[in-house]
């Protein structure tokens, strides 16, 4: 490594947030990256270790070569550390704002509690990269005069678009939102990951060759027999989209939401989509109740603030999280803890281990939420119930599986048990002849990192299916 007593000379530091104040006042990124003298010394920090579980498969999906790239920025070499960042991630600038650092997590100095700040480094390569002009279009100097369908334009869309345009296939990308990205425009909140990130990259691809049909969606208004006829292969990477059922009594009244209709309406509005037809969904001046322990119930918190919510209370049916994990139990893998999200900070209220029992209504709107403890099964305890004054609620207890309407029923390809599109987890091939699958399509609800590994491995099953044989990494 660069400097081999890094991890002794310098302590972890990490990136630091604009005061919570002063964020929820926009909706902007409010990170405030280290300079590169800071980065430099953290990236000194990479032990050589004997195992680096980092960049396996345990710490990084994507096989990252973090050690690598660590190395290169401690030696000032910005321009290489970007190649070989982007050698096996499409689009470091997501991972680097919205990946949890599972990374981190299976760094050899976790043990300490003090990793690598791989995530802060990771986003300051692509970001300098993008900054120097580095990163340009890499359109395929051949074609192989295949035609190859994407359906959707997520993360996992966007990566297998970019790898199969760039060995020569004529690739056409379906996405049935007016603008591409899927989860990535439409699912994260903008001070989590600005959409002028987003921008680039499909301009990147467009330039590469790759064709976008917006306001289009498959099985709706584009027959599913009709790609068969007119394509030579077929990805579906249309995400999981089915929001998870609570089935609670109460749960259709006025005032009461899907989390993704909340968030996906917030950022259309930021993207200055007419939605004067739609029943707006505001938190402004309520006392807001979200539903569910995860990162999209983390997201719904920061845009209720942001809109103006008096109150912010999340219900999480779990158990509190231990404040630290024993990591010689634990590690390298991903621990339980007590973790605090930015948006959490900003002043949520969190309630653990209880459950949701029915929304009450008065006059046809929502006005509270009946809740009670439960006991280790999640079995309400009988004489704990308590209400929650709530003017709005979010439901954000996770999702099931694709959208089945449309594209899913009218195909119909075959489903695993839990109601994914189920494909060879090694070559990502479907019930349906040249049809693919890939992302949270396929494996259900995961992370951008996921997406993006999956939809590189889709890629190259795709291009072998089509040439026989395929250059590109899986």
């Amino acid at each position: 490594m660069g400097k081999v007593t890094g991890f002794l000379e310098y302590d972890r530091q990490e990136q630091k947030y604009q005061l919570a104040g002063d964020r929820i006042r926009h909706f902007n990124e409010f990170i405030l990256p280290l300079d590169e003298h800071d980065l430099r010394n953290q990236a000194a920090r990479c032990m050589e270790c004997g195992i680096p579980y980092c960049h396996g498969p345990i710490g990084c999906p994507l096989h990252n070569q973090i050690p690598d790239f660590n190395d290169l920025v401690y030696r000032n070499d910005w321009e290489i550390a970007a190649k070989n960042l982007h050698a096996t991630n499409n689009f470091p600038e997501f991972t680097g704002r919205t990946c949890p650092a599972i990374c981190e997590e299976a760094c050899t100095l976790n043990l300490e509690g003090a990793p690598v700040s791989i995530k802060a480094i990771e986003q300051a390569i692509v970001d300098k990269a993008w900054d120097m002009g580095w990163i340009r279009p890499e359109p395929s100097p051949t074609k192989t005069g295949k035609r190859v369908a994407v359906v959707g334009s997520g993360p996992a869309g966007l990566t297998a678009a970019q790898q199969l345009v760039r060995v020569g296939h004529d690739v056409h990308v379906f996405e049935r939102h007016a603008l591409p990205g899927g989860l990535l425009r439409y699912g994260i909140p903008d001070f989590k990951l600005g959409k002028a990130h987003v921008e680039r990259r499909i301009r990147q691809l467009e330039f590469e060759g790759v064709h976008f049909h917006c306001n289009t969606e498959i099985g709706v208004h584009k027959p599913f027999a009709a790609l068969q006829a007119e394509f030579d292969a077929i990805l579906l990477a249309g995400g999981a989209e089915r929001p998870r059922d609570l089935q609670i009594p109460g749960q259709e009244t006025p005032g009461c939401h899907w989390a993704m209709d909340f968030l996906t309406q917030q950022n259309r509005r930021l993207n200055g989509e007419d939605i004067s037809r739609e029943n707006p969904i505001f938190a402004a001046n309520k006392d807001v109740v979200v539903i569910g322990g995860g990162d999209t119930a983390s997201d719904c918190i920061g845009v209720a603030f942001r809109q103006g919510a008096l109150s912010v209370t999340q219900l999480d049916i779990r158990p509190r999280p231990p404040e630290k994990e024993d990591k010689l139990v634990v590690w390298p893998y991903w621990p339980t803890r007590l973790r605090v999200s930015s948006s959490q900070a900003e002043g949520a209220e969190r309630e653990f281990q209880v459950a949701s029992l029915r929304i009450e209504e008065q006059k046809g709107r929502v006005i509270g939420v009946t809740c009670a403890r439960v006991d280790e099964k999640r079995v309400p305890l009988a004489g704990t119930e308590f209400l929650l004054k709530a003017d709005l609620v979010l439901l954000a207890i996770g999702f099931s599986g694709p959208r089945l309407e449309g594209l899913i029923n009218e195909s119909g390809i075959e489903l695993d048990k839990r109601t994914n599109v189920r494909a060879d987890p090694t070559d990502f091939r479907t019930s349906i002849a040249k049809v693919f699958a890939a992302g949270d399509m396929r494996r259900g609800q995961s992370l951008i990192v996921w997406a993006i590994a999956e939809g590189r491995g889709a890629a190259r099953s795709i291009d072998a299916f089509l040439m026989g044989k395929s250059l590109l990494p899986g």
